[in-house]
């Protein structure tokens, strides 16, 4: 698999996981400030090994390292919105 394709992963896997804190915000409480969150994919082995390489590269002395172990995703359901209104302008 490519970079490119990991990183797109990696987008995907944020935007879920950021879906997941809101819809549990008691599991943000247990992110330590300045944390580096590490999203292992237990269901991708390569992207998971990637995340921790990445993870290892970006350490900070004394920071905070938080692993989160995802099961399986999901199949992506449609939006909840019920209505959404665009309005364009210009400066």
């Amino acid at each position: 698999m490519s970079e490119n394709e990991l990183i797109e992963k990696n987008i995907n896997l944020s935007i879920e996981f950021s879906k997941y804190i809101f819809e549990h915000p008691e599991l943000e409480d247990k992110i330590p400030k300045g944390a580096q969150v590490v999203l292992l994919p237990e269901y991708d082995k390569e992207l998971c090994s990637y995340n921790l390489m990445i993870a290892e590269k970006q350490k900070e002395k004394g920071q905070p390292v938080v692993h989160v172990r995802i099961d399986k995703l999901l199949p992506q359901r449609l939006s909840r919105l019920s209505k959404a209104e665009l309005e364009v302008k210009y400066a």
